[in-house]
């Protein structure tokens, strides 16, 4: 046991001598065995005094605390709290304090001042509060005002969202009575009211738990659900935007601590299984429209499956298949042409297989996965009644929707006893509704090549009959389209032809025909593109393609509208025409071995070579490619999948292969359009789009290729190529694009730095493959002006100068350029780098000299501006060093050449460096007899 008093005198000190750490561990000893409350009261009102010197606020004011409950009066502890008090901006319980103090001691000068500051600052406060408030009441004021001129409503209206972006402002609205003028607002049943209403109440629920919850039971969940479920496309949007700020603050995204709040808002399971009851129930209602119907789809996809299988629990993906999923398959066997259906937009089934197939992926045993395909099964077979046709078709269109979504399932469906025969029966009914639904179930059923081969045999007539006969266009192009994905099943394969030499150019020629026809609905034209997407496989096909520039414009066009669900077909038709899909390797040895043993081999069309692709993806750009992938890529989340980016992410990489080209693609917002590309999909897509990133940045202005912000948000992408794990090229474009950047901005150097990127361009400096060697040090010469990477060089324990110094002497021109103007940047800037740079290695004065005397101007001059610089370091003894040695008549020799605008930088900076001598006394000058 120690003796208090003697722990707190050497706690005294410690912090008289200015060691805080080492006081406060004698002051918390002595607390512990102190028994006397007068001491104790010391001790702790001088922690509280070593706390404040740590910026440790809350700990300070805890401690004066304890101080001030033995004595009140204590001056010294009311003054400490004070002070911790106002850093945690508790003002007014700080002004309290230092009243005390003053009453205390009325003439001390630092007390009134205090007293006097902190006056000033809470009335600033008061003021500032009042003044949001009255803001506030004003900006509703003005909405629930009819009789207010326009103008002026929609100014209040955006106020109030921009007010309620920043957690201030949202308090100052929530606390203001806000909701329940917002819900005024929204009863006034007009859209600009019922936006402004829905997106405040976003800014107030984002980042807020308790807020969010507040709010679910002040508005109700089944009121937010009518909202969305309303026919207006933005509110719709507006409110899925506010239920998934709801989630996100609810499910983990709010890290702030509540305090003594937090057991009101710690359980939020109960509201977010009302929210997702509620969204399940407005995927099959028909009180919903088309727009809210897409948005209840839309959350479910993106909140119920787990983001990363890391996560054991799966429970909301079960729950939802339990009390959604015939709701969801509901969705996907609806046909648009019968009566009484729900209303959808052309996303809609899309958006559901989409959903189908996330769920069913996110499964993780046998048991749960036979869950989901019984109760398919048990909902295809309820709906089949030969009675009944049109039960019927809504089974055959529900499988298709599953032939979309999870394949598996679909396919097992499609293989159940009498479901192909039942296709192939409404195929000839006289119906044309049945037709359609018969043959889109063909289309979809026909993905691999053992099911192709069954309909080849027992459908290919049949098709080729409706095709013939019937007058009705939609039927016309699905018929088609189905005999171009039977055409096709065997993919890029000349060998592999499933029709008869000529017959897919023809069956190409039809689709173009079709696709160019804008009298035809955009939703039958883009059967057109989905016959394209098979065909184009054969490269006679895709060839006659690229060359038919107003087909091409007309499917860019129908890329850019309102139906998304044409973007796979177009992405699979543009992967298929720049031939960027996945190629295996194909070892020759083997390729004899297969014709040895009477195997097939694949063979390659002669224009799916290399000359023949350039052209094709000349003609690309020249259609407009890249302003439709722009568009593309800012589809809704669940219809772009992560299939579908990676194929876009192939073209653009494919797109960017000629530096010529790259301008084309940056003037038409290309850059832009690959960051998200980079940033979310499969490893291959974000690969892909990273070195099509690394591409367009390596040799243009950044500010141009991913104007204001999005120039920093490429970085990362960067950064991920120069991983082991990639290939060679993708590390060399991704280190020569990071050079161009760090060239460009302080900001940008230090984005790089933050995201850990030095270590392996470190290490690149030293690959043995030289191009990549030199990108690495070119990187690192315009990286060396950041502080941090100087003192990298500038610590001990490393080699990482002595590399430097040596990747100088290297033979290579073009790792000299880089090295040396490393070098010579950094001894500008560290004079203590050029004494280190002489201890490194012996080898620094023979290189130095080497360079010197370098035929190219670039590294003699940067040689020069090095000796400059240690000449300059304040070291006399290095510099007395240099003069001695053979340098002297080096420079000498070049200082004194008559003045050459090619070499007159070296030649100034050779005269700079012989004054500098002079000046240090190493050399006089030289004095002509008189």
């Amino acid at each position: 046991m120690g003796d208090p008093i003697k722990l707190k005198d050497e706690g005294n000190i410690h912090f008289q001598a200015g060691d805080t750490e080492n006081a406060i561990e004698c002051y918390t000893k002595a607390i512990k065995v102190c028994k006397d409350k007068k001491v104790l009261a010391v001790i702790y009102r001088n922690r509280s005094a070593c706390y404040i010197k740590k910026e440790n606020y809350a700990n300070a004011a805890s401690d004066a605390s304890k101080a001030i409950d033995v004595d009140a009066a204590d001056i010294k502890a009311l003054y400490r709290r004070c002070q911790a008090l106002e850093k945690l901006g508790k003002l007014d319980l700080a002004f309290k304090d230092v009243q005390r103090c003053a009453t205390l001691e009325p003439k001390n000068m630092t007390f009134l001042e205090t007293l006097r500051r902190l006056g000033a600052d809470i009335q600033a406060k008061l003021k500032t509060s009042f003044s949001t408030d009255s803001r506030v009441q004003t900006m509703f004021e003005i909405l629930l005002d009819e009789e207010m001129e326009k103008d002026k409503r929609e100014k209040a209206a955006n106020n109030l969202i921009v007010l309620s972006r920043e957690d201030a402002g949202a308090e100052r609205i929530f606390q203001n009575n806000g909701v329940p003028l917002l819900l005024n607002m929204i009863e006034t049943g007009k859209q600009e009211m019922i936006l402004a209403a829905v997106r405040t109440l976003s800014g107030i629920c984002t980042g807020h738990k308790a807020r969010a919850m507040a709010i679910i039971q002040m508005v109700g969940v089944d009121k937010m659900c009518s909202i969305m479920a309303v026919d207006n496309e933005e509110i719709s949007l507006a409110t899925c935007n506010l239920f998934q700020c709801i989630n996100e603050s609810l499910t983990g995204e709010d890290k702030r601590e509540y305090g003594k709040e937090e057991a009101l808002v710690l359980d939020a399971s109960k509201d977010l299984k009302t929210i997702l009851l509620s969204l399940v129930e407005m995927v099959a209602s028909k009180k919903v429209s088309s727009h809210g119907r897409d948005q209840a789809l839309n959350l479910l996809s993106k909140n119920v499956p787990r983001t990363s299988m890391k996560v054991k629990d799966n429970s909301r993906t079960l729950f939802t298949i339990d009390h959604g999923l015939k709701k969801i398959l509901k969705v996907c066997g609806q046909v648009p042409e019968l009566p009484d259906q729900l209303p959808m937009t052309e996303n809609t089934q899309l958006i559901a297989s989409v959903l189908l197939n996330k769920l069913y992926d996110d499964l993780s045993c046998d048991p749960e996965r036979d869950n989901f395909r019984d109760i398919c099964d048990e909902y295809i077979k309820s709906k089949i009644d030969p009675n009944d046709m049109d039960k019927t078709i809504h089974a055959i269109n529900t499988i298709s929707g599953l032939l979309q979504g999870p394949f598996d399932v679909g396919n097992a469906l499609v293989g159940r006893q009498g479901i192909m025969e039942m296709m192939v029966a409404l195929c000839g009914s006289e119906r044309e509704v049945d037709q359609m639904v018969a043959v889109e179930a063909l289309i979809h059923s026909s993905s691999k090549i053992s099911r192709a081969s069954f309909i080849i045999t027992n459908g290919v007539s049949l098709l080729k009959d409706i095709y013939k006969k019937t007058k009705n266009e939609k039927i016309k192009i699905r018929s088609l389209v189905g005999l171009c994905k039977l055409g096709s099943s065997g993919g890029d394969d000349y060998s592999l032809r499933q029709f008869a030499e000529g017959s897919t150019e023809k069956l190409a020629k039809q689709c173009r025909k079709w696709l160019c026809n804008p009298q035809i609905d955009t939703k039958t034209r883009k059967w057109a593109i989905e016959g394209l997407a098979y065909l184009t496989n054969d490269a006679d096909v895709k060839d006659d393609f690229v060359e038919d520039e107003i087909a091409l414009k007309a499917m860019f066009d129908l890329a850019k509208s309102t139906d998304k669900t044409i973007i796979f077909s177009v992405a699979c038709t543009l992967v298929n025409c720049t031939n960027c899909y996945e190629k295996k390797d194909v070892m020759p040895e083997l390729v004899q071995l297969a014709k040895f043993s009477k195997q097939h081999v694949p063979e390659q069309h002669p224009k799916d070579k290399k000359d023949f692709i350039e052209k094709r993806v000349k003609r690309l750009l020249k259609a407009g490619i890249i302003s439709a992938l722009a568009v593309m890529v800012k589809a809704d989340s669940s219809i772009l999948t992560d299939h579908t980016k990676e194929m876009m992410s192939r073209v653009f990489l494919a797109l960017s292969d000629d530096p010529k080209d790259r301008g084309t693609i940056v003037a038409q917002g290309g850059g832009k359009a690959l960051i998200p590309l980079a940033l979310e999909g499969t490893e291959a897509g974000k690969t892909k789009a990273s070195h099509a990133i690394a591409k367009i940045a390596a040799i243009s202005n950044p500010e141009i290729a991913f104007p204001g912000e999005r120039v920093y948000e490429v970085v990362r992408p960067l950064v991920g190529l120069l991983h082991t794990d990639k290939d060679g090229i993708q590390n060399f474009e991704a280190l020569r694009s990071l050079t161009n950047l760090a060239g460009f901005s302080e900001k940008l150097r230090l984005k790089i730095l933050k995201e850990k990127a030095l270590t392996d361009i470190e290490n690149y400096m030293f690959e043995d493959h030289d191009q990549i060697r030199q990108a690495a040090t070119e990187c690192m010469c315009n990286l060396i002006s950041c502080k941090e990477v100087q003192e990298r060089y500038l610590a001990d324990g490393n080699d990482k100068l002595k590399l430097l110094v040596l990747l100088c002497g290297e033979d290579d021109e073009n790792i000299q350029v880089p090295a040396a103007g490393a070098l010579a940047m950094l001894t500008a800037t560290q004079k203590k780098i050029c004494t280190k740079l002489t201890l490194v290695t012996t080898q620094w004065l023979e290189i130095l000299q080497r360079l010197c005397l370098h035929t190219n101007l670039s590294i003699q001059h940067r040689a020069l501006v090095i000796i400059y610089n240690m000449l300059n370091s304040d070291n006399n003894e290095l510099a007395k060093n240099l003069i001695e040695s053979e340098l002297l008549e080096i420079i000498s020799i070049i200082g004194k050449a008559e003045d050459n605008p090619k070499r007159q930088q070296a030649i100034d900076t050779a005269r700079t460096c012989l004054i500098k001598a002079m000046d240090l006394g190493l050399i006089k000058p030289f004095a002509s007899p008189s």
